[in-house]
């Protein structure tokens, strides 16, 4: 009770004097969650532009009072701010604030502040323009690639409100598992895959209204243009679609699909099925990424290589969760051991090449870090993370391995991933002390 009051005490004091409340103060619970999304969109003729409406239900899962939500509007990046290609208007819910971070980010101030338990909710007119370029959000010629578009909550946890840049090196995103409604009004000409489940139906004069559903998902991503669909399915029921762009053949988009129905089964056999009964892979060979995960969509190369390591991160990021920009390693390196686990490399050696730039250098490091030594990221998140998993299987045996990548995947399906929880269920798999282990590979 004395150190009660004398944490009041303390706050009351900091308030006062016009400081910030002691990070300890606050409560590390990820609020706000239970997010539920509603969003009705109509294009123009070549689906470069997107207008109509957005809502979000949410409840503030915390015990410190909810007073504002922030949503992050990720694809301003791409703009010049403050001419934005995502334009958020006539805001309903609470007080939209001015565009920070970049144009990336829009405070929303609440009515009233929500308990821990009460819901809220915010709505606003949305446009989206997608600009030229082979990217993760852009349009090549006549093919449209719409990631990260939609408008998105963030968290606030112990750390505060996560309120980082966007990054084109790695990724930034931090989102909490939510629905989404998305309903998408196209030309007919215009296949549009879709994070979730899709159903088409007849909408005006020569236009469709494709209806995607998605639960416990991340985020939401889409495409429109007129790519050529294939279908298949997997031994244990999941549907992929695979569109490809003119440039692509039909021989290439076979081999994908090879790959595709291959890796998820491979993949949801290690770290627990997969829960969402549809992937749709896009391809283009113009992306100069590679390939980019999104739930239930990938944009990839014609690489198996690619498509093998952005499926496993339907769990690695998408189903177990983490910060993107601050421990991308939990998804990276992830990713990359589950690839080669995919294609049977076993990594034996790969340690033996490492050559760390500098004592700052280290593969927990975040996309801070790596925006800065931009090189190196390539190297050590994905490169030297893997091959630190494929050490830590060697130290604590194969079969532990393969139970704690199990066993934590179910441990934080939905939810999140850090590297306090992972080193902690390592460390819980093994009777070797694994505290030289997390020195000598700098996690």
């Amino acid at each position: 009770m004395i150190r009660r009051m004398l944490t009041f005490c303390t706050i009351a004091i900091a308030l006062a004097a016009g400081l910030p409340a002691p990070a300890w103060a606050v409560d590390a619970t990820r609020t706000p969650g239970s997010a539920s999304y509603t969003v009705n969109l109509t294009s123009n003729a070549s689906g470069t532009t997107w207008t109509g409406h957005e809502s979000v239900s949410f409840t503030n899962l915390s015990a410190d009072p909810l007073t504002e939500v922030y949503l992050r509007l990720w694809d301003n990046y791409h703009g010049s701010c403050p001419s934005t290609p995502i334009t958020v208007t006539n805001v309903t819910g609470g007080t939209a604030g001015s565009l920070t971070v970049a144009c990336t980010a829009l405070k929303i101030t609440l009515p009233a502040p929500l308990a821990q338990g009460q819901n809220g909710s915010v709505g606003f007119d949305l446009s989206i323009v997608v600009p030229s370029g082979a990217d993760r959000f852009g349009h090549d010629g006549a093919y449209n690639f719409i990631g990260n578009a939609l408008p998105v909550l963030a968290v606030r946890d112990g750390a505060g409100w996560h309120l980082d840049p966007y990054t084109n090196n790695g990724e930034s995103f931090y989102q909490l598992a939510s629905d989404y409604r998305v309903t998408l009004d196209h030309p007919s000409s215009l296949l549009v895959p879709a994070t979730g489940t899709s159903v088409d139906t007849p909408g005006g004069s020569g236009r469709t209204i494709t209806t995607a559903t998605a639960s416990h998902v991340r985020e939401f991503a889409w495409g429109a243009g007129a790519f050529t669909k294939t279908t298949g399915t997997t031994t244990t029921g999941v549907t992929v679609n695979v569109y490809r762009v003119s440039g692509i053949s039909a021989a290439s988009a076979t081999s994908m699909m090879n790959t595709a129905k291959n890796s998820l089964v491979a993949h949801a056999g290690r770290f627990g099925a997969y829960p969402y009964g549809e992937v749709d892979v896009v391809l283009d060979n113009n992306f100069w990424f590679g390939g980019m995960e999104y739930p239930g969509f990938v944009l990839d190369l014609v690489s198996s290589t690619a498509l093998a390591h952005e499926l496993a991160h339907q769990w690695w990021y998408g189903i177990v969760g983490d910060d993107e920009y601050n421990t991308p390693w939990l998804d990276e390196s992830f990713a990359d051991y589950a690839t080669d686990l995919y294609q049977g490399i076993s990594g034996t050696n790969c340690w033996n090449s490492v050559s760390w730039q500098s004592s700052a250098e280290k593969i927990s490091n975040s996309m801070a870090y790596w925006d800065a030594h931009s090189s190196r990221y390539g190297t050590v998140v994905y490169t030297y993370g893997k091959c630190a998993l494929h050490d830590l299987r060697r130290l604590i045996g194969t079969t532990a391995m393969q139970t704690l990548l199990h066993d934590y995947a179910a441990s934080h399906w939905y939810g999140i991933s850090t590297v306090a929880d992972f080193k902690a269920a390592a460390q819980a798999a093994t009777t070797v002390d694994l505290s030289s282990f997390w020195t000598t590979h700098r996690i």
